[in-house]
């Protein structure tokens, strides 16, 4: 039997799912106010390494949010080719 025509993929999203993305989200949300109150620290204390150590954590977690869509993206097109 085909893929497409099994009705177990065509079935929408359960519960399970929807909660891992809302966790996913959640956790990266976490992340990135941690980043942000660090910076925020570091940015009160006057330290220069602390000010850096925080922009290259936020910059290699969007680059990594990045590279998740990109891939994502890729995933999709290779599945709908």
């Amino acid at each position: 039997m085909h893929p497409k025509n099994d009705t177990h993929f065509n079935k929408p999203k359960t519960k399970l799912m929807l909660s891992r993305t809302f966790i996913n989200r959640l956790i990266i949300f976490g992340f990135l106010v941690l980043v942000g109150f660090s910076l925020a620290k570091a940015l009160y204390h006057k330290s220069v390494m602390g000010i850096i150590l925080a922009l290259v954590s936020l910059l290699a977690t969007i680059y990594f949010l990045y590279l998740v869509a990109r891939i994502r993206e890729e995933a999709r097109k290779e599945e709908t080719a």
